[in-house]
């Protein structure tokens, strides 16, 4: 059973989908207007879109086990 929040995030992903019409590539020494258009978003639309770049860089599952938690227990020197 999902989470609230997988499907949140996988809701955010559907809305999120690059439209490949109005993609365009250029070289570097263009300038773009990139600074413009991210100052135009409220900052939640801004980590919204970053969270979706780092899924998209290193991928995500929601049925991908999770880190263990390791405790060790460290026992002190007697005085």
């Amino acid at each position: 059973m999902f989470s609230h929040i997988q499907i949140y995030i996988m809701s955010l992903i559907n809305k999120l989908r690059m439209d490949k019409t109005v993609f365009s590539i250029g070289t570097l020494e263009e300038q773009g207007d990139d600074r413009e258009y991210w100052a135009s978003k409220t900052p939640e639309e801004r980590l919204q879109a970053l969270e979706f770049m780092r899924q998209v860089m290193y991928g995500y599952d929601p049925d991908t086990p999770r880190l263990q938690r390791v405790f060790t227990i460290a026992k002190c020197a007697q005085r």
